[in-house]
């Protein structure tokens, strides 16, 4: 280790969509001494590159941890993770949608206490600033500026897609955070004026950095946790500094998070002694990773309809044949996410669908004790009959608004691979040849109740069997949420810190 020491009352590491918030929010006492460490560049809030401000942009590679999944058949799957400060909300599709009350009855049956709709309702209006919907369920001042979009903002595809949705027999929902999700709309974004909000432009404002008890390092990578017997010191980067603190916080998101509590000797034993790691707790981490498997199709825009500002979008949001009770367990999306040269017409249109409530967990699991290796991810996507079954409903959800008369007069054609597809089982096939990841994972430390064999950290993100650490970020969520994560795990981290730490 390098003689190397900077030391806090709280070290918070990543400074993605849960760690900038703890930073801001822990850092507005001055008597705390905050230290964020992010593993990629920090920005000022002026400098952020164009790539990461245009919310047309997504997944950029030079800010990107350059992770793979395994897809069925062990083929590989890019898997974009933001790696700059701001996390994956730098680089995502600006979608704000929340997690529904249904999500949260069911991290409530992992025994994960004061997170039900009622509970956290107060936390998700806290955090948004939003000058549309119903006064109960929406905030005006909060530092996240959420726009619902309307039909004037949508381009005429988009708009086409949600008529031809309706024209199916589904409702206008008109505001998926509000009381009623259940149908078809344009999204909810964070986004004005076409630029990003990112949390390190929202919550690391030029005022928040100004702290004198807030310091923020860019550009280094954690190794491990440093304790003294069960006792969390501080963390240890790959250069060999050591960051000394009275309590570490780690918010590295479902990936990050858990490779570096399992270099740290928290995890199942048996991997960690396969590795050489000395175990300090013998913890499920990565054991139960769930995320949410997609497919795309794209058309090509007719001509007169190549508009593609704003790429997102408009979403049908509803329950499969085999949905349990109260259960939104697709997603059927319209963006233009994809370039208009990759279009013999100069326009193209994406519709996704998504399975957003798998049953199948998959795992995280080390490549290597070294830092710079990525962790293999292993989702197990389509890992039960169930869950190959309504993907299958989802797609062909999607072909069937992409054929709706409303939607034909703004598509010229498919593009590869196409979605003619003779019969059900070939479909199946070729949908499990050519998934992807819908960006979303969770649940590879998560939160649970004494009786629950799957929970690594308690209701508020305390690791279990040690003491001064705590996870604070997507990898706690016990069970994926329908809906997209950013939005909630920005209201996770505020639930934490006003639950643990505010006065």
């Amino acid at each position: 280790m390098s003689d190397l020491t900077e030391t806090a009352d709280v070290v918070v590491v990543g400074g993605g969509s849960a760690g900038a918030v703890l930073a801001a929010r822990l850092s507005q006492d001055p008597a705390r001494t905050v230290l964020l460490l992010e593993a990629g560049h920090a920005y000022a809030p002026d400098a952020y590159p164009p790539a990461l401000l245009d919310a047309s942009k997504i997944a950029d590679p030079d800010h990107d941890w350059g992770y793979t999944a395994r897809g069925p058949g062990q083929t590989q799957i890019p898997n974009p993770r933001g790696k700059v400060l701001g996390g994956s909300s730098a680089v995502n599709a600006t979608v704000a949608l929340r997690a529904r009350a249904a999500d949260f009855a069911k991290w409530g049956e992992h025994g994960a206490e004061g997170w039900s709709f009622d509970d956290v309702l107060p936390a998700f209006r806290m955090l948004e600033n939003t000058p549309t919907g119903d006064d109960a369920h929406h905030g005006r001042t909060g530092p996240l500026p959420i726009r619902q979009r309307t039909d004037d903002d949508l381009t005429p595809s988009l708009r086409g897609f949600v008529e031809a949705a309706v024209a199916l027999g589904f409702k206008r929902v008109h505001d998926f955070n509000g009381a009623e999700q259940n149908g078809a709309d344009g999204y909810p974004v964070d986004v004005v004026d076409g630029i990003r909000q990112n949390v390190g432009l929202v919550y690391l404002t030029a005022e928040v950095r100004r702290r004198p008890n807030l310091t923020i390092h860019g550009d280094i990578t954690i190794d491990r946790v440093l304790f003294d017997g069960t006792t969390a010191t501080g963390a240890l980067a790959a250069d060999g500094t050591v960051y000394r603190g009275h309590e570490v916080i780690l918010s590295g998101g479902t990936y990050g998070s858990p490779a570096i509590l399992l270099r740290s000797g928290v995890g199942p034993a048996d991997e960690l002694a396969a590795l050489g790691i000395g175990v300090v707790a013998d913890l499920p981490v990565g054991r139960r990773l769930q995320d949410q498997p997609g497919y795309h199709q794209a058309y090509a825009l007719a001509p007169g309809y190549l508009e593609m500002t704003p790429a997102v979008g408009s979403l049908l949001w509803t329950a499969s044949r085999e949905a349990a009770s109260d259960e939104l367990d697709l997603h059927v999306n319209a963006t233009h996410l994809m370039p208009g040269s990759l279009s013999p017409t100069g326009g193209a249109i994406v519709v996704m669908a998504a399975l957003v409530q798998p049953e199948s967990t998959g795992t995280l699991k080390l490549a290597s004790r070294d830092p710079g290796d990525a962790p293999i991810i292993d989702p197990n996507y389509l890992g039960t009959g169930r869950d190959a079954r309504r993907m299958l409903e989802a797609v062909k959800l999607g072909h069937a608004i992409a054929r709706n008369r409303i939607f034909a007069p703004f598509i010229a054609g498919e593009l590869p691979p196409g979605d003619a597809v003779a019969d059900d089982d070939t479909l199946a096939q070729v949908i499990a040849a050519n998934l992807a990841v819908y960006g979303h994972p969770t649940s590879t430390a998560p939160m649970g109740g004494p009786g629950d064999p799957w929970a690594v950290v308690d209701s508020v993100g305390a690791v279990k069997g040690v003491s001064g650490l705590r996870v604070a970020d997507a990898s706690i969520i016990p069970q994926v949420p329908s809906a997209t994560t950013n939005v909630t795990v920005i209201m996770l981290a505020e639930r934490i810190y006003q639950r643990v730490y505010a006065s």
